[in-house]
């Protein structure tokens, strides 16, 4: 979910000098291709573009009008809250153009209290009718021939359990947020695991947690008959959404298969070498035959069988978060953060397995093709950034609509001394606190509501701070020089400043900020041979033959870069009083 935190797409850019001599967030050492001039994840002046739904163009020939290859791919996005399809023509090697999309929300189902539950037929449903409108709507007309390849991103840990013989769902998805599995995670905790959350890690990368979807398959295993009964017999498939969506698209029960990412998120995958781990799928009491075959990131898993893209082949996956880092090009020692209803940071650590002494999580960044080296990963999520703001429009009224939130902070030079912790749930990475609750301490005669809109957003910078914190402490032999930015929230100008102001590192903003299905998309072309792994993060100008030229313009003057502007003695201050305001959340609840 992305929530609009404001308007402002104006923010301060590095000008002349300072922005070419932009360098590499990324450490030599840990680089797995030779740097390029202008690497991607460096925020620095180039001519490649990526941004844009355009307004016209042919797609079956080039400027001379010679005929083409099919030259489109297209990204299916399945979010917690809707599913989008787009489409992109590729103009370069590696460089792709938004052509046309379609989004639709899908029910959220809430059978109990802190249970949430998706219908995972209306997901598929949904996902034939976006991709059918959206070729609908490209300028100058396409059909599937068009289509070289699609790509698929999508919600993690969300669990489905399915029949193999008839490939129907035996049970509503389970979803990553769900806290129906709270009693079973104590219960492995203790009973099976002696007590120690973290058993787990040293193989999997992730601690024992209502999040992750091993502990929601035991839990259908053990409170639904006919998950029971299928597994009795053979006939049990369990599955995140990417598995559930690539057997419906390709109609074939023997299309059952997970990509590497996604398979990080269930407790069950031993990061070093992506296959099944046996020994804690036995401790976990789930059926090695129920899980789906292993493959990467990159790679043809099928043939769409119906709907408006029949033929075309699946050629990419990757889980929302990991998408979204690969859509901002993040090679080795690059970081992005996704700004939505929390907040997703990852750090890519290369081909080093960094295991977090620092309420992190270790999960996979991508492995783009069968025989492609892994990429790693460093993970910390907040639970609360856009829902905060959510809270100031719903609950406490002041203010009318998301995007008011930035002209009121902004209409204070500062927050007054006030500082909000938005531990409504408790507090997620670093510090893992279930028992916090949330406080605003600080408040005086002279707080005004502008106040405390200017330390609700100053309440989301902090947390990215203490995650970012985390990941130095972890990965210290990593030197990064700029954190990528994307997710709607991210068009709020005044917290992007804050960010930098408070992490004392530039903050980049890509012209699109739909990152996650470009992921998607990039990882299909690369499936697909249209081009390989290194030109995703090669500075590759766009092709201006074949790329619309108003888009090409708008690609380059809508990035914003956000250089720090306070000193260090400032920044030290204010996070010291942070870290005093969330002490004083601990033990509330």
């Amino acid at each position: 979910v992305s929530i609009g935190l404001g308007t402002d797409r104006s923010a301060p850019r590095m000008q002349g000098a300072a922005q070419a001599a932009a360098t590499a967030d990324r450490p030599a050492a840990l680089a797995k291709r030779p740097a390029a001039p202008t690497p991607h994840n460096t925020p620095s002046a180039n001519k490649s573009a990526r941004r844009a739904i355009v307004k016209s163009s042919s797609l079956r020939a080039n400027a001379s009008g010679s005929a083409m290859a099919p030259k489109l791919v297209g990204a299916i996005d399945q979010g917690t809250t809707s599913t989008r399809f787009i489409l992109y023509r590729v103009v370069g090697d590696g460089v792709l153009q938004p052509l046309a999309s379609h989004q639709m929300e899908h029910k959220q189902i809430y059978p109990k209290p802190g249970w949430c539950e998706h219908d995972p037929e209306e997901i598929y449903a949904n996902t034939l009718t976006c991709m059918a409108s959206a070729l609908e709507a490209v300028p100058g007309g396409a059909t599937a021939s068009d289509v070289a390849c699609v790509g698929i991103t999508n919600q993690r840990e969300t669990t489905v359990a399915w029949s193999k013989r008839t490939g129907k769902p035996l049970h509503n998805a389970v979803v990553w947020l769900d806290m129906r599995t709270s009693d079973l995670c104590e219960s492995l905790t203790k009973e099976v695991m002696g007590g120690d959350k973290d058993a787990f890690r040293e193989v999997c990368g992730l601690p024992i947690s209502t999040y992750f979807s091993g502990v929601k398959m035991r839990w259908l295993l053990d409170n639904r008959d006919a998950v029971k009964a299928a597994a009795a017999e053979n006939d049990l498939a369990f599955g995140t959404i990417d598995s559930w969506l690539m057997h419906r698209l390709t109609g074939s029960a023997g299309t059952h298969v997970t990509d590497a990412t996604n398979a990080s998120r269930t407790m069950l995958m031993d990061l070093r070498t992506q296959t099944w781990h046996e020994p804690t799928a036995v401790k976990l009491g789930v059926p090695i035959d129920s899980l789906p075959r292993i493959v990467s990131c990159a790679e043809e898993y099928g043939v769409i069988a119906e709907g408006a893209l029949k033929g075309v082949k699946l050629t990419g996956c990757l889980g929302d978060q990991h998408a979204a880092t690969l859509g901002q090009r993040c090679d080795a020692g690059g970081a992005k953060n996704t700004y939505g209803t929390g907040c997703f940071m990852l750090l890519n650590t290369g081909g080093n397995v960094v295991e977090s002494k620092h309420g992190l999580l270790t999960t996979m960044a991508w492995r783009l093709g069968k025989d492609a080296t892994p990429a790693y990963a460093l993970e910390g999520s907040v639970a609360i950034a856009g829902a905060a703001v959510q809270w100031l429009r719903d609950n406490l009224g002041l203010i009318r609509s998301a995007s008011d939130v930035e002209p009121l902070a902004a209409s204070v030079p500062d927050a007054g001394g006030v500082y909000f912790v938005p531990a409504f749930s408790g507090l997620f990475a670093p510090r893992w606190r279930p028992d916090a609750r949330g406080v605003c301490v600080g408040l005086t005669q002279f707080t005004t509501k502008a106040h405390l809109a200017r330390a609700l957003l100053e309440a989301i910078c902090f947390q990215t701070v203490d995650v970012l914190e985390a990941m130095r402490k972890d990965a210290s032999d990593l030197d990064m020089t700029a954190l990528h930015v994307d997710g709607g929230a991210t068009a709020n100008g005044l917290m992007m400043q804050t960010q930098a102001d408070l992490l004392g590192l530039r903050v980049f903003r890509p012209a699109n900020v739909e990152t996650t299905a470009m992921g998607a998309a990039l990882a299909a072309g690369v499936g697909a041979g249209l081009f390989s792994e290194r030109a995703v993060f090669e500075d590759t100008p766009a092709d201006e033959s074949i790329a619309d030229a108003e888009w090409l313009r708008d690609e380059i003057a809508n990035r914003a870069y956000f250089e720090p502007a306070i000193g260090e003695d400032e920044r030290t201050r204010r996070y010291a009083g942070w870290c005093d305001a969330v002490g004083r959340s601990l033990n509330l609840a």
